[in-house]
């Protein structure tokens, strides 16, 4: 099984998506405007750049991404809440680097530190509104074992 995260845009799934692949070094597999869909979906034509489905690919993960067109979905221009996207190193340099590159343009939650059960670790919401934690994972596991 693989559970994958869907992130939510409006008109910007694209642009996240290939600042995505470049700070995580994946690559877009997938990048499915509206325009490209059945003549009789009923989506207009404003949209027709809009990603009705993308796909990122960072090694054996994956975040999947869609422009959601307002008349569809629920307020995107809200922040979102209760989840977070989190990536998980054993090297916390490579965390500081996603980290740093991740809140550009964005806002910190909780700075990039060493934490009492992580050598490095930071929350940020991203410049398009997405949540984040990026975690440094202790030489030893904790008792749950992540």
């Amino acid at each position: 099984m693989k559970i994958v995260t869907s992130l939510s845009f409006r008109g910007e799934c694209r642009e996240a998506f290939e600042f995505y692949a470049r700070v995580l070094g994946g690559r877009i597999t997938a990048a499915m405007p509206y325009g490209d869909a059945p003549p009789e979906m009923p989506i207009g034509p404003e949209y027709k750049d809009w990603l009705m489905h993308c796909w990122l690919q960072v090694g054996d993960q994956a975040l999947m991404g869609s422009d959601s067109p307002p008349e569809y979905a629920p307020p995107l221009d809200q922040l979102k809440n209760g989840f977070d996207v989190t990536l998980h190193t054993d090297d916390a340099a490579q965390a500081r680097r996603w980290y740093d590159a991740l809140v550009e343009g964005g806002q910190p939650t909780m700075p990039f530190s060493e934490t009492f059960w992580s050598p490095g670790f930071g929350g940020l919401i991203d410049k398009f509104g997405v949540p984040w934690m990026v975690n440094t994972m202790p030489a030893a596991p904790c008792e749950t074992g992540q």
